[in-house]
């Protein structure tokens, strides 16, 4: 028996990474009455065969998981971000970072083309927030030694709004990544979705990095969701405040007497923090947990 990582999976075929190598394998049908399919990131042991491929025979126990994009064991969960066009609405990393805590996955906001604005207000925001922040260039290489160092060793996903320099920054990360890079549409002024699945690659000196699909307005609606009672954990500045609020039960979202409504008028919370975390608390309200095990959306 041999033990890999799952790299990729194309047509019913998976792509492990072992000590010898990546091999091309199967899986047992069994798996889909276990823990499912077999996703990216799945730590597996696996069975050799004569011609050098091999079976699936067991998937080891999944720290966590994403069900869009499918992929399992992150350590950690990147959000690319910009200031400069086109620029990164704030919903789509809090929604990002939101569901990395929920999950038990170190988020990283990224904040690239530095060069071209150093985006201070976005800054601003996900330090206070306590989440951890960097800036970068891909243009210039500007942070980018910091963020190697931080996803060193590490199994990372990467998101980030289309034409953000996300498939850049991953370039300059490891220039053998052959990310393709995408042109700015400048007729709709957002980027052209490169990446058409998730696959993990080797980093130089150990780790890996993945691509995963480009996020909009649209598309982040397809992503895991967290239910309503568990969302006010997901945001971790919340926490000081929770259970100080005047009523039992309170939703953080119009009630008088809420602490974490009076923390956001005192500026210890941003502004758009809370207004996304309204939105994210109105998404999912009444979904019930099974529709969001599912990866039900609204």
């Amino acid at each position: 028996m041999t033990t890999g990582i799952i790299l990729k999976g194309i047509g019913g075929f998976y792509y492990v990474g072992t000590a010898d190598g990546i091999i091309e394998c199967k899986a047992r049908g069994r798996f889909r009455k276990t823990v499912g399919k077999p996703i990216i990131g799945d730590r597996v042991t696996l069975e050799l065969q004569p011609d050098g491929t091999g079976y699936l025979q067991e998937i080891g126990e999944r720290r966590n998981s994403l069900v869009r994009p499918a992929v399992a064991n992150l350590d950690l969960l990147v959000a690319v971000a910009s200031a400069a066009p086109p620029q990164t609405d704030p919903f789509l990393i809090d929604k990002v970072t939101a569901i990395a805590v929920h999950k038990g996955i170190d988020p990283l906001v990224v904040i690239n083309k530095t060069d071209l604005d150093p985006g201070d207000e976005l800054y601003g925001i996900y330090k206070k927030s306590g989440l951890e922040t960097l800036r970068v260039s891909a243009e210039t290489g500007e942070g980018i030694e910091l963020l190697r160092a931080r996803i060193a060793g590490k199994v990372a996903a990467f998101a980030g709004n289309s034409g953000v320099g996300k498939s850049s920054v991953l370039n300059c990360l490891d220039p053998g990544f052959f990310a393709e890079v995408g042109e700015i549409s400048d007729r709709i002024g957002r980027g052209r979705h490169t990446t058409r699945h998730v696959e993990l690659r080797p980093m130089p000196g150990g780790g890996y990095i993945a691509d995963t699909p480009g996020f909009s307005s649209f598309e982040t609606e397809q992503m895991d969701l967290v239910m309503a009672d568990q969302l006010q954990y997901a945001f971790p500045e919340f926490e000081p405040y929770l259970g100080g609020c005047q009523f039992t039960g309170c939703a953080h979202v119009k009630e008088k007497g809420c602490a974490v409504r009076q923390a956001v008028a005192d500026g210890h919370i941003a502004e758009s923090r809370h207004a996304s975390y309204v939105r994210l608390y109105e998404s999912v309200k009444d979904l019930k947990e099974w529709e969001i095990s599912k990866g039900g959306a609204r």
